[in-house]
């Protein structure tokens, strides 16, 4: 071999070695990044069980109106675990939010005249007669069984 063909050599030699550190370099950046993402995703659920154990509470302790309640564990759930939403012990957050899902809120809500507020307010009133156990039974399930107990959610 000639001179000029070991300094070719070795210059890819070189070459090879420098792309395969930057190569590990992005590999470990890429890792790092999973891992945090992970963690973040991890804490993002607990977050939303406790939520979910502090809405399920208040509806058993009457702290918030049931159709309330009941839309935003429906809402939680779904975020949550879309899984245990579809669990049949979970439905009624499910029916209690598709009734609902027409009345307007906020500044439409407003808006409303009295007689249509009162229409809805009754199509509540009716709503919480008909499903108030059931919702009850719902969030007893998950405070009991369903969800993790305290800060262990993730």
């Amino acid at each position: 071999m000639t001179s000029w063909a070991i300094t070719l050599f070795i210059v890819g030699l070189l070459v090879i070695a420098a792309l395969a550190g930057y190569a590990l370099y992005l590999w470990r950046k890429v890792w790092r990044r999973e891992q945090q993402l992970a963690a973040l995703q991890a804490n993002q659920h607990a977050a939303l069980a406790e939520d979910l154990r502090i809405l399920a509470g208040s509806l058993l302790d009457e702290q918030v109106p049931l159709i309330e309640g009941a839309i935003r564990i429906k809402v939680l759930l779904d975020n949550y675990d879309a899984q245990l939403g579809q669990d049949p012990r979970c439905q009624v957050f499910q029916r209690l939010f598709e009734a609902t899902a027409t009345v307007p809120t906020h500044a439409a809500w407003n808006a409303l005249d009295r007689a249509e507020r009162r229409r809805h307010e009754a199509a509540f009133s009716a709503l919480e007669l008909q499903h108030k156990a059931e919702a009850r039974r719902s969030a007893r399930w998950l405070l009991d069984e369903a969800l993790p107990k305290g800060r262990q959610a993730a």
